[in-house]
């Protein structure tokens, strides 16, 4: 994907987020990537704990990298949380591109959603 088509499409996604929960300001990657991990886990509650917070974000990633077939979902565990198994390595060099990847494979999540008219939940 080219740089600008990239950046254009990421913030027509980060500004859905905004209106869809209405903030004042865009959300950053980490704010996207907690956002998918909410929606994995499929249920909201008003505060998470720190590692609550980290384990979403890594659902996040791990919904996110299964795109380009890095990770594929195990399961859930117990509790409903779910699980993903890493399948092949990133290759991916650099911080600057290892955003980039997790940006357009953000733009393919919220892309997918749209298509399948599904919304954001925000509770």
């Amino acid at each position: 994907m080219e740089s600008w088509k990239l950046e254009f499409d990421w913030l027509r996604i980060r500004h859905l987020i905004k209106d869809r929960f209405q903030r004042d300001a865009l959300p950053d990657l980490n704010g996207v990537l907690f956002l998918i991990g909410i929606q994995e886990l499929g249920r909201w509650k008003e505060r998470f704990t720190k590692e609550e917070k980290q384990d979403l974000m890594h659902i996040g990633v791990c919904r996110l990298m299964s795109y380009g077939g890095y990770y594929e979902f195990a399961g859930r565990d117990a509790d409903g949380w779910p699980h993903w198994r890493k399948i092949r390595p990133i290759a991916v060099q650099g911080l600057e591109e290892q955003e980039n990847l997790l940006k357009t494979y953000a733009i393919s999540y919220f892309t997918e959603l749209e298509a399948n008219g599904e919304g954001l939940s925000s509770q």
